[in-house]
């Protein structure tokens, strides 16, 4: 006996209606207040709002700043490391400025001509009144540093010991020439340098160096994440005990 097949019979569709064309783009107005001056269709239409508000722009720190505080680390004359190296910084200031005030004051009361270079000495060194008075301006300059102590007082004792030392280096090529204005001699010259590395020794002072300890407020400025981390640890300890 044939076995009989039934098949279901197709549900008609009803045709469908071809898409209809993309409506035309209407093209925005201009943005005048964005320097658009023709209409065109890739941006949205603007629309008014309140002005956005803009936070001021931070001042950058200046130059002078920046060379006074060039790790952004402050002394805090309370702690015990910190008021030793105030101090190493102000008896460098202070004693290098003592020595310059003097060498000035006696070159001025010998009434040595102004830019003399007949060979008067003061202390073994040949000086004049040029070289009297700019000894006793930076004199009172290290003078005022070491009242104010201090990175301050680190930093004036950096700057001048390399002035210093560049001093000694142009003024032993003036020696034989008719721009020794300060009546430099061999032995100004070595004087400057010894001068120049002693306030860059005492500007120096635990501040530059591989070694220095962590309670150091310079290295606590370089390393801000490990000296946050020992922190909270020493905190910790305290706790627990």
């Amino acid at each position: 006996m044939a076995a009989h097949t039934f098949h279901r019979p197709r549900a008609h569709r009803a045709p469908q209606a071809p898409p209809s064309p993309p409506a035309p783009h209407e093209s925005y107005e201009p943005h005048a207040l964005y320097g658009c001056t023709e209409p065109h269709e890739n941006y949205a239409p603007y629309v008014p709002h309140e002005p956005y508000a803009t936070h001021a722009p931070q001042a950058s720190p200046g130059r002078l700043q920046r060379l006074l505080h060039p790790v952004n680390a402050r002394l805090d004359e309370h702690l015990p490391s910190d008021h030793k190296l105030s101090k190493v910084y102000r008896v460098g200031a202070g004693l290098t400025g003592l020595l310059l005030v003097a060498f000035g004051i006696l070159g001025l009361i010998d009434q040595i001509g102004f830019f003399d270079t007949g060979g008067d000495t003061v202390l073994a060194l040949n000086t004049n009144g040029a070289l009297s008075v700019l000894s006793i301006c930076i004199g009172v300059l290290l003078f005022v540093g070491m009242v104010i102590g201090g990175t301050f007082a680190s930093t004036l004792n950096i700057v001048l010991g390399v002035a210093f030392i560049l001093s000694g280096f142009v003024n032993l090529a003036l020696l034989d020439s008719g721009f020794n204005f300060l009546a430099f001699e061999i032995q100004n010259v070595l004087f400057s340098f010894v001068v120049g590395v002693m306030l860059m020794w005492f500007g120096m002072y635990g501040r530059v160096g591989s070694a220095l300890p962590h309670d150091n407020p310079y290295w606590r400025a370089r390393h801000p994440e490990a000296a946050a981390r020992e922190q909270r640890a020493a905190a910790q300890s305290g706790r627990r005990l």
